[in-house]
């Protein structure tokens, strides 16, 4: 068993952190609000107090936060990663982050001869909590070795993108993407249903089983119809990754229509209040606005 530091237990986090402890690995555990580091403590994790406590003696580190600036905190920050990190160290980043800072975090691993994997995840806390995220990972090739079987607990597919880690955060952006993009079609195509008299439930079963066999468009249309009492990922979660999405592109030189368009519905729904709700819902309610609009 390894030696094996987890930062951030938030929704996504905290069950992964779990799969680990389960698989019986040496856990310490960190996270900005103490009483989810807490909560693991009975569970056999070790509390540290600050970042570079929990990974002073890790041989990795897994990171699960919100975004780059959260990272700019916890890795390069007072008492961060970076600086306390040992030689030869493993850091396996699952987060949704900007590929500019991926890029940042390969090469001050590498000057600091600390191996870095990329293995940011697809699905919902549900599915985090079954053990069956989807997981893209890219590094180099004993790095991604090294880190296979740490992601297997609470994965029920890897797929390896590359040898540079901005691939596999690259992808994962662009798989949020058509997420965001696959919501935001169902949900004028639910509107548009509900203005010819026919009920979305009954829409969405022709087309699925005429079209798709998706159990995704089944899945997220579950949750627009029938809202979670707590959301998966958030209408704020969804803008800052089509945000990131647009700054890779743009960084290429590439234009994406459909993601400017898809900016300006995030922030309409940030303006109208609507940033807590699951993305998902967000979309659909912005879908309804637009619809009563035109009326």
């Amino acid at each position: 068993m390894m030696k094996i530091a987890f930062l951030g237990l938030g929704k996504m986090g905290s069950p992964m952190a779990q799969r680990l402890l389960a698989a019986e690995h040496h856990l310490t555990v960190w996270n900005r609000t103490r009483s989810r580091a807490d909560a693991l403590a009975s569970h056999g994790a070790a509390v540290a107090a600050t970042p570079g406590q929990a990974v002073r003696s890790a041989e990795v580190v897994l990171t699960s936060l919100f975004d780059d600036k959260a990272h700019e905190e916890v890795i390069f920050g007072p008492d961060g990663v970076l600086d306390a990190l040992p030689t030869g160290a493993l850091h396996i980043s699952l987060s949704t982050i900007s590929v500019a800072l991926s890029e940042r975090l390969a090469a001050e691993h590498a000057r600091r001869n600390q191996l870095f994997v990329a293995a940011p995840v697809f699905g919902r806390p549900n599915v985090a909590e079954e053990g069956r995220l989807w997981i893209v990972v890219a590094g180099a090739d004993a790095a991604v070795a090294l880190a296979r079987p740490l992601l297997e607990p609470f994965s029920r597919g890897i797929s390896v993108v590359g040898k540079e880690p901005c691939q596999a955060h690259a992808l994962k952006l662009g798989g949020n993407f058509l997420i965001s993009a696959m919501i935001h079609s169902l949900s004028e195509a639910f509107v548009y249903a509900e203005s010819q008299g026919i009920l979305p439930e009954v829409f969405l079963e022709a087309i699925n089983s005429a079209l798709f066999q998706s159990p995704f468009y089944a899945a997220y249309s579950k949750v627009m119809l029938h809202p979670p009492l707590e959301p998966g990922a958030t209408i704020e979660l969804g803008a800052k990754d089509n945000r990131l999405l647009r700054e890779a592109a743009a960084s290429c030189g590439s234009n994406l229509s459909l993601a400017d368009n898809l900016a300006n519905i995030f922030d309409e729904a940030q303006r109208a209040g609507l940033s807590g709700e699951d993305w998902a819902v967000g979309q659909y309610k912005m879908a309804q606005r637009r619809g009563r609009a035109a009326n």
